[in-house]
């Protein structure tokens, strides 16, 4: 993949200001905002601010292929290139037809001890393989496990529900893969970061509910969504908070929002907002990783308090210096990586 020069310099600027001390780039960073009692971190503050001077527009203002090849750029900017053993791109069929798919082992010579069928962010309409590369990889090779990223159909083009039908027949297909693998069908693992969380946590719903009607389909080992959208049909007091300013918008929250879910009577199917289900029981663990300067922090927050209180065994994990996306900026600075490693910690526990 071939990077604009802007975008080499931006890295480059990164790579050193990342390793500033912390006063330096406090100073940098300029006035942070206040909440919950707490500012960002200085580090996030600081690129927040690069990523501000760049002259580039907001997603939701550009045309659609130009806005995708924006978030991938800025994923590489901000990313780092873990190595992993090996990389293999695949194809999975589904009844539609068939999704792109990258596959990450950790080791040349074999597997790793579970795989993480993973879904990228984008608020449904942006991202794919590039932008998840940097993520897949850091979990590949930390959690020493098999990633499988899903390239899942985006909207407009393909309006909801494509993108959790895809999800299902990727999770299916890796069950039904994983043996050839090496691995067990019972150790299969979804993830995914915005709209990948939500994906994460509404095929968890449906595989529950085919094994209830009957289907012989392991369920999930785990479940790691970060800062997962949960709520499309209402607006919590994070979208006000943290309207503009944190890399996700409110105004662009809005425009996924209305390419994906086209028809307003779709935004309150549990298949889109999983915080509306009436049952959320025997979903099965879960780690929820919640960024504390995010419009998406209240929606996550219900969801892991709702998950827990139906009898999940759930961590929720809130960053309260973090906004969203921390999963996709490992190469900025100490914190991002810090934040994922918590992830990585609770897929050990749970293998």
């Amino acid at each position: 993949m071939k990077h604009a020069p802007l975008d080499v310099v931006s890295k480059g600027v990164l790579s050193v200001l990342s390793r500033l001390p912390e006063g330096v780039q406090r100073r940098i960073a300029g006035d942070l905002a206040v909440e919950h009692g707490t500012t960002v971190h200085p580090e996030v503050g600081m690129a927040l601010r690069l990523l501000n001077a760049v002259p580039a527009s907001s997603f939701e203002t550009l045309p659609l292929e130009q806005a995708r090849a924006q978030i991938d750029a800025e994923a590489w900017v901000f990313g780092k290139r873990t190595e992993v053993g090996r990389v293999e791109d695949l194809s999975i069929p589904t009844p539609e037809g068939s999704v792109p798919a990258r596959r990450y082992d950790p080791r040349e010579d074999g597997p790793g001890r579970a795989v993480l069928v993973y879904f990228h962010g984008g608020g449904f309409v942006l991202g794919g393989l590039e932008s998840a590369d940097s993520v897949c990889r850091f979990l590949c090779a930390r959690a020493n496990i098999t990633v499988l990223a899903v390239d899942y159909r985006l909207a407009p083009e393909h309006p909801f529900p494509a993108a959790p039908d895809d999800a299902l027949a990727a999770y299916r297909w890796a069950v039904q893969q994983a043996p050839g693998w090496g691995i067990g069908p019972d150790r299969v693992l979804l993830g995914g970061d915005s709209a990948g969380g939500n994906l994460t946590i509404v095929t968890a719903m449906r595989v529950r509910d085919a094994r209830r009607a009957g289907e012989d389909l392991p369920a999930p080992m785990f479940q790691v969504a970060f800062f997962p959208v949960t709520d499309m049909a209402h607006e919590s007091d994070s979208y006000e908070r943290f309207a503009d300013g944190y890399f996700l918008t409110r105004d662009q929250m809005r425009w996924y929002i209305a390419r994906y879910l086209p028809d307003a009577a779709d935004r309150t199917d549990p298949h889109a907002s999983p915080l509306l289900a009436d049952d959320l029981g025997d979903l099965g663990p879960a780690y929820i990783g919640v960024s504390g300067f995010d419009p998406l922090r209240e929606e996550g927050l219900a969801y892991g308090r709702r998950a827990q209180k139906a009898g999940n065994d759930v961590e929720v994990d809130l960053e309260p210096r973090h906004i969203h996306g921390y999963v996709n900026a490992t190469g900025v600075g100490k914190t991002s990586v810090a934040a994922l490693e918590k992830s990585v910690d609770a897929i050990r526990r749970r293998l």
